[in-house]
Order: C-alpha cells, then sequence, then structure tokens
C-alpha cells in the first residue's frame, strides 16, 4: 500500500516510522513521475512489512518540497531513523529502485 503524504502526516509517517522509508515527490502534470507511479507501487507491494512507501504531491504540499530542497521530479527519497539515506532525481526503473532498497534494508 502507498501512503499518501501530506505536510500533516509527514511528521509520524516517515521521520518517526521505525521503517525505512522510500518518499515519491511528484505531480499529476509531470510525465515522468506518471511513469514512475507504478514502479513505486510494485516497490509498496513487494516490500510490505520491510518499507513503508509514500507519496508527496508537490503540487500539494509545497512546504515539504521546499524542506527537502526537490528541484526536478520525480523525485525519490529514502529515509532511515528520520535521516535521509539515498535521494534519486528522475525516472527510474524498478530494478535500480529495488536495489537502492535492498542496500538500505
Amino acid at each position: 500500500m502507498t501512503l499518501e503524504l501530506t505536510d500533516k502526516n509527514f511528521q509520524t509517517e516517515v521521520l518517526e516510522n521505525k521503517n525505512p522509508v522510500l518518499v515519491d515527490f511528484w505531480a499529476s502534470w509531470c510525465g515522468p513521475c506518471r511513469a514512475t507511479g507504478p514502479i513505486v507501487d510494485q516497490l509498496a507491494e513487494n516490500y510490505e512489512g520491510k518499507l513503508v512507501v509514500g507519496k508527496v504531491n508537490v503540487d500539494d504540499n509545497q512546504p515539504l518540497a521546499e524542506r527537502y530542497k526537490v528541484m526536478s521530479i520525480p523525485t525519490l527519497i529514502i529515509f532511515k531513523n528520520g535521516e535521509i539515506v539515498k535521494e534519486m532525481v528522475g525516472a527510474r526503473p524498478y530494478d535500480e529502485l529495488a536495489a537502492e532498497v535492498d542496500k538500505v534494508l
């Protein structure tokens, strides 16, 4: 399951989460974001119980995008213990994203 992350729940769902969290910063008008969306959803399904996966719509949550200096989308950030451990900008294939997740787990 992919969480919808917002300014209101980011602290609890991401920064205070005991599991690693993959956050997809995206927007509905972004073609590469739409291509990445199903890949992120597949990661959420395949890593259920080990990895939390959430999406931040940058249009609806500008303060979060600014806080994490998201300049291009899609931007995918992996958090562990509330800290950024990996940041990736641009669309990536499933295998590349899964390899980065495996490094964190």
